[in-house]
């Protein structure tokens, strides 16, 4: 009873309000673990109050706008745009009022412009969200949509890098040319797209459910919209992305409210998928028959010799499509097999892997980039839109045919898509300049640039690149959307071309670790380990992207040849799993690897599968490994958790962890029971330790080490 009263109780706030005062209507939207206020006085809506009942704090908002819309008569024009908060719009009647939703109708009667506001509020969720439905009496160009626009005194933008370069920015040499990364480097490649804010005292999230957002926080006003650059017509209504806003109980553990939002809205639930790759079995030389039997080494050596679980999918990389020959034409029908390497749609690959209990996946480039390259002279010839070395995620013509194409193979059974290379990959990134599915500033007298050139880094671009990003995004996100309704169940990857926002999980299921390169370089597993694992410290600790960890595809396990030792290869291929990525690749040369190489993929295998129910949670602890400090991973749920610990030094290191909140553990109150999956960390077996307490690791140089936690009886 006393939660309906609660949840009673605003409403009839609100009306009481309403009835004590002309001049003023209050109305409130509340559950158990927030309440929003907001006010029209004067005519003028604000939000009056944020409160967090989950951290007991009010949120400091002060008098502000309440949304912001730019508006123009085109992106193409010279004449001046105008910008346009909720102060310049009359309130006109409530649409609705609920105990879950509120709509709010404005008025601009000098530019003939209504906005309804609508906030929504569930009785179970700890986020609150809300969107605007633009409806213009004459035909206006909205140039961005600022959906929350508050001042807040402790708003705090934890992720400012924004680079959308189309080249990295130190290997430039000329102004037509660049001079292209050594392998393994990292590059300037941070569009700053679609990242939360946060408040710092009120211990509140903020966002816009859209990947290519842009929110951010100047002289404490907390923006969060996005560019858009498209008319809406006279008597149409465009409905704007959703923000939202969140809380949690303190400022120390934003991050993981933040998260546990992120899985309550994603696709699909988190999935351990686990799958083999032809990639560096076969390179662009794979076929049908080279595939089958990789594939069939793979089935027998870990699941019918070693008792693994079957294998999600079989991919078939780079290499299958019709791309190489110059007889090779996509003018009627993109992606087209190759049909001297495979069935003209996969039917016997398909009938081998369902025969293993998994699903046939595909390596594809939406950018017809790697060995689909050659292919975009053609097209463009042809008339699909394309960038100079790539296609258009935003031509009409281009992303209608690869609709096309991609749902026929998506309806014939290819469970796994691998879309790689979308707005550019590692090196070079590729930008509409001249409209075609996307918003245009000829102003900026780009005449004469190519869509990759150098000059386009200035950040003047910015705002015509981001125009281009955004109509990209929502075209990708109207195909996955359309895949997903074929098959419920597929497995979806971004991975070149693509950047980090958690907003892309609604939609598709891994997005790629940006920034690296395919194969870690470095000496020995340690080095190889320190070169990726320096791009997660680089990625979460010093840039602060907000990404959910279990979400990254990072290109390893690898194995391409036998010769290290079982140790060796065991305590890599640990580390490598204990990242906590549900998405695990094996990256190998199944010839050439030894019996007790298969015995620890199996050995790990079956760690991962134990231990997965954990991953949701998963973080990295310690130093950098750059600096060659103490490093690992960590995750954690009521039952049980783990921890692993890299010393990448010349030098013998004791590590010490408390087992508590700030490093994952998630029952307080828990006794635990240590062990190690790794032969080195037997002194652990047995030990008990509680919830809180200290533990200390001794690591010998370049040694790893992990450890086990389960909830003793």
């Amino acid at each position: 009873m006393k939660n309906v009263v609660k949840l009673l109780f605003p409403a009839v706030m609100a009306i009481f309000a309403m009835s004590c005062n002309a001049d003023k209507k209050e109305y409130t939207l509340e559950n158990d673990f927030l309440t929003r206020t907001v006010t029209i006085e004067n005519g003028k809506l604000h939000t009056a109050t944020l409160y967090n009942k989950v951290a007991g704090q009010a949120v400091p908002i002060t008098t502000g706008s309440e949304f912001k819309l730019r508006i123009s008569e085109g992106t193409d024009k010279e004449s001046a745009d105008v910008t346009l908060t909720s102060d310049d719009f009359s309130f006109v009647k409530t649409l609705e009022q609920t105990q879950e939703a509120l709509g709010i109708l404005l008025e601009n009667k000098a530019r003939r412009l209504q906005v309804e506001v609508h906030y929504r509020l569930e009785h179970d969720e700890f986020y609150t969200r809300k969107y605007l439905n633009i409806k213009p009496g004459k035909t206006i160009t909205l140039e961005y949509a600022g959906i929350e626009t508050h001042d807040i005194e402790d708003a705090y933008q934890p992720y400012k890098l924004k680079q959308i370069t189309t080249q990295s920015m130190n290997q430039i040499t000329t102004p037509g040319g660049y001079k292209p990364n050594r392998p393994g480097n990292v590059t300037d490649y941070k569009f700053g797209l679609g990242q939360p804010l946060y408040t710092t005292q009120s211990a509140t999230f903020w966002g816009v459910e859209f990947p290519a957002s842009t929110n951010y926080v100047k002289n404490n006003e907390l923006n969060c919209g996005y560019l858009w650059g498209r008319e809406v017509e006279a008597g149409n209504t465009y409905q704007t992305y959703k923000a939202v806003v969140g809380v949690a109980d303190s400022y120390a553990f934003i991050d993981d409210a933040f998260y546990n939002y992120i899985n309550d809205i994603k696709i699909r639930p988190l999935r351990l998928q686990v799958q083999y790759n032809s990639w560096f079995d076969h390179y662009q030389g794979v076929n049908k028959e080279k595939f089958q039997k990789s594939a069939k080494k793979v089935y027998r050596e870990l699941v019918t010799e070693r008792g693994t679980r079957p294998l999600n999918a079989y991919v078939i990389d780079d290499g299958w499509q019709d791309s190489f020959s110059e007889q090779s034409d996509w003018g009627d029908k993109l992606w087209k097999i190759n049909t001297d390497r495979f069935d003209s749609d996969f039917r016997s690959s398909h009938e081998l892997v369902k025969a293993q209990n998994g699903t046939l996946g595909l390596w594809y480039s939406p950018g017809c980039f790697f060995g689909a390259n050659k292919m975009v002279k053609k097209l463009g010839v042809q008339g699909f839109e394309s960038l100079d070395f790539s296609m258009s995620m935003a031509g009409p013509k281009y992303m209608a045919a690869f609709e096309e194409r991609t749902l026929e193979l998506a309806r014939q059974g290819i469970a796994y898509f691998k879309f790689d290379g979308i707005f550019g990959h590692l090196y070079t990134r590729a930008f509409e300049l001249n409209g075609r599915g996307a918003p245009t500033m000829p102003q900026l007298n780009t005449e004469g640039f190519t869509s990759t050139d150098p000059r386009l880094n200035d950040s003047q671009y910015d705002e015509l690149k981001t125009y281009y990003l955004v109509a990209g995004t929502e075209r990708l996100i109207d195909i996955f959307t359309k895949i997903s309704v074929i098959n419920p169940d597929v497995f979806m990857a971004i991975t070149n071309g693509a950047y980090l926002s958690p907003w892309w999980l609604q939609h598709i299921d891994i997005v790629w670790l940006i920034n690296a390169a395919d194969g870690a370089v470095g000496e020995g597993r340690s080095g190889e380990l320190v070169y990726r694992d320096g791009i997660y410290h680089d990625i979460w600790k010093k840039e602060n992207t907000k990404f959910p960890m279990q979400a990254i595809f990072n290109h390893e396990p690898k194995k391409v040849k036998t010769g290290e030792s079982k140790e060796q290869f065991r305590e890599y291929l640990f580390m490598n799993l204990s990242r906590g990525t549900g998405f695990i690749e094996f990256y190998i040369k199944t010839e050439n690897l030894s019996e007790h190489d298969w015995d620890v993929m199996a050995e790990g295998l079956k760690w991962v599968y134990d231990v997965f129910p954990t991953f949701e949670n998963v973080k990295m602890h310690g130093g950098s490994p750059r600096k060659s400090e103490v490093y690992g991973y960590t995750a954690w749920n009521d039952a049980r958790g783990y921890a692993s610990f890299h010393n990448p030094s010349e030098e013998v290191r004791k590590y010490s962890v408390a087992l508590d909140r700030a490093f994952g553990v998630k029952n307080p109150e828990a006794n635990y029971t240590m062990s190690s999956p790794l032969h080195n960390g037997k002194e652990h077996n047995g030990q008990k330790v509680l919830a809180g307490d200290k533990i200390t690791v001794t690591l010998q140089p370049k040694e790893i080490k992990v450890l086990d936690f389960t909830t003793s009886e």
